[in-house]
Parts: C-alpha cells; structure tokens; sequence
C-alpha cells in the first residue's frame, strides 16, 4: 500500500473522485445520487446524519485529524518550528479571510451583505491536491505554509460558522468536549511511556471518538473535534496514527468527500439574472484571497523582522495565495447557511463558488507548474528514499 502514499497518487484519486462527482450530479443519475446523499441510516447514539453528512462531517474529521497532525509536526520539527516563521500563516490566514470579506461587501448592495463569510473560506483538500500535483519541485515551505494557512483558516471558517449560522448551540457538549480534548491529551502523554500498547491505542481512539460526539452534539461543524485532537496528540502515538490512517484517508476519505463535494447540480440560469452575489464571490474568492494572503504574508515576514535570507520568495507567497482561493467545500457550505432563506441567493451563490475556485484552480496551478518546471527536478529514487527515511523517523517518534 505504499503507492497509495505518494501524495500525487492521491491527489490524482482526489481530483477525479471531483470530477466523477460533478459530471454525476449533472446527468441522468443525478436524481439517485441525491436521493442517496440524503438517505438517513438507522441513527446511532443521538447521531442522526444522512450520508452526504456522515462523509463531510464525520470521515473528514479523520482527514483534518491527520492534517492536524502534519501541522503540528511542521510547527515543533519542520519548516515552521521557528516562531516567526509560525506566525507568518496565522497572519497570511486572517489577511485571507479580510480581504475577499471586504470585497465581497464592496461588490453587493447592503441588504444582500450577509453573505460576506462565503468567499472567507480555503478548501484544504483540494489546495494541497492541486499544489501536489502541479508543485512537486517546490520547496517543501511552501506546502507547509499552505497547510497552516489553510487549517487556520478553516478554523477561523468553523468560527464563523459557530457564531453566525449556529441557532442551537449547546454549552454543555461544547464544555464536555473541552474536557474530552484534555483526556486526550492525558492518554497521549501516558503512551510516551508504554509505547505500542494496544489498550492504550484502544483508549486514545476511543476518546477521539467521544470528542467528535461531543462537538456534534454542540451544534459546531463537527471537524474541529479532528483539529483539536491531532493538536494536543502526543508525537509518539500521534505520528503513530498518522501512518496507519493516511493510506486510509487517501484512498478512501478523501475520494468519498472530493465525490460527495462536487456533486453539485450546476444551475441552468441565464448570465443577465444572476444577482450581484455571485459576482462578488466570483471576484472575491480569486483576487481577495491573492491580495489578502500575499500582502498579509509579506508584510508579516517584515514585521516580524525576519532576516531577508530566510524570507519566503514572494513569488511563492503568491503561489500559495492563488492556491488559496479554492474555497469549494467550505465555500458551498457557507453559501447554504448565508442564504438559507433565500433560496435564488443559493444558485447564484453555488455558481460563484464554483467559477472562483475553478478560477484559482486553474491560475494556481498554472503559476505552481511554472515556477516548479523552473526548478532543478529531484531525482525520483532520491525523493522516494527522503520520504521514507522522513516517515520512519516520525513515526519511531524521533
């Protein structure tokens, strides 16, 4: 299963599970596939999901679990674990949800202004899909800085999700569920001493489990749960779980959400009656997220006096900024709350989506390809040897 590692095999699986999705959903078996997506299995300890959502809300907490993971790792050991360095995507991130808000409210009228939070948002999967498939001879900084923009980002997105769309919260779960986070936690720090012990595994996973339920229960997007474990996790049982899990989230989660993401009907509406809104995502998702992250990126590297040597070429900031307004899942999600009472507003709104992130697809990953075709190619035998080396090392956790 090694193959299923290489992450432009699962980019590649990714990317044609999207297409899969979206041609389906725009066919005859679009009936049926909607039908399926809002099938309710039998529910389950008070989780009453339909299986579009047990994908979205459920199995991506697994893929944003691994990716936390990642993070951390990048944070304490890898290309972030400077502090200046660190900071830099927390405030590329809020220069990318500022900027395409601020434009998004510049573009519409006042009264359709609350849609600002759509165009906020950074679709991770696909961003990093994309930056695998087109930038593999790219400095590993820069996937690493688009990998802490984006789960910042989506932090910042469930944020908003939580104080703007969220009628039913429940203080309880979310308190239990601060709780559960320091039990994880705990069973983590006591696995550092008994390492490879199954019961203790058992009990991690366990945990992890109620942590999701808890978050469910709140009434927020129940993905955090995924973030907030994979962050506290020990490095021994934390890397541990991130070589066992990633064949699975790349051959199965992240396919399953990709197909279950881009079906999306596309509206048969004529171009002279869609409303501002979709205009204004159109433009803010592409322009505010390359103006956003780049100046906020680059200003960032300045404030934080970070020496000229050290910086991060701006050309690849702006990489990482085109790559940064594939907002897509998120996106799709925001645009439903936003416009929930608004039904026209969600067609419009579902085209801009689509249009602003085909844009930043195909713009990104043109400027990727390029500036990665520019760099000496690493020998494939040298790659595959590094990146094995680089996993054993993390998982024996040294």
């Amino acid at each position: 299963m090694t193959w299923i590692r290489n992450p432009q095999v699962a980019a590649a699986i990714l990317l044609a599970a999207a297409v899969l999705g979206l041609v389906a959903a725009n066919s005859p078996l679009a009936a049926g596939l909607d039908a399926l997506k809002h099938w309710h299995p039998t529910p389950f300890a008070g989780v009453d999901l339909s299986a579009a959502h047990w994908v979205t809300d459920g199995l991506l907490a697994v893929f944003f679990f691994v990716a936390a993971i990642e993070l951390r790792y990048e944070l304490t050991q890898g290309e972030l674990a400077d502090r200046r360095k660190a900071l830099v995507p927390a405030i590329a991130a809020v220069g990318g949800v500022a900027a395409p808000a601020l434009l998004f409210v510049a573009l519409v009228p006042g009264d359709l202004a609350s849609g600002w939070p759509i165009p906020t948002a950074t679709d991770i999967a696909f961003a990093l899909g994309v930056l695998a498939i087109v930038g593999r001879n790219l400095p590993v900084a820069v996937r690493a800085l688009l990998l802490a923009l984006a789960v910042i980002d989506d932090l910042i997105a469930i944020g908003l999700i939580a104080i703007l769309f969220t009628t039913d919260l429940q203080v309880w779960a979310l308190v239990a569920a601060a709780a559960m986070v320091v039990v994880v936690w705990a069973l983590g720090r006591v696995y550092r001493s008994r390492r490879g012990s199954w019961p203790l595994r058992i009990a991690i996973a366990i945990a992890c489990v109620a942590l999701w339920w808890l978050v469910l229960q709140s009434g927020v997007h129940a993905t955090i749960a995924g973030v907030a474990a994979g962050l506290v996790l020990a490095p021994a049982p934390a890397e541990s779980a991130r070589h066992r899990l990633e064949p699975l989230v790349n051959a199965i989660v992240l396919p399953l959400f990709a197909f279950v993401a881009a079906s999306v009907a596309i509206p048969q509406v004529p171009l002279g009656e869609l409303s501002p809104v979709f205009l204004a995502i159109a433009v803010a998702l592409p322009v505010g997220k390359l103006v956003g992250i780049t100046a906020a990126g680059w200003l960032g590297q300045v404030a934080l006096r970070t020496p000229r040597e050290e910086r991060m070429p701006l050309g690849d900031i702006v990489t990482v900024a085109l790559l940064g307004g594939i907002g897509f899942t998120v996106s799709l999600l925001m645009n439903e709350l936003a416009h929930r009472s608004a039904e026209e507003l969600i067609v419009d709104g579902t085209l801009g989506v689509l249009v602003g992130s085909l844009v930043s697809v195909l713009v990104g990953g043109t400027v990727a390809g390029i500036r990665s075709a520019r760099r000496a190619p690493v020998d494939a035998a040298t790659r595959r040897a590094s990146d094995a080396e680089e996993d054993r090392r993390r998982t024996d956790g040294e």
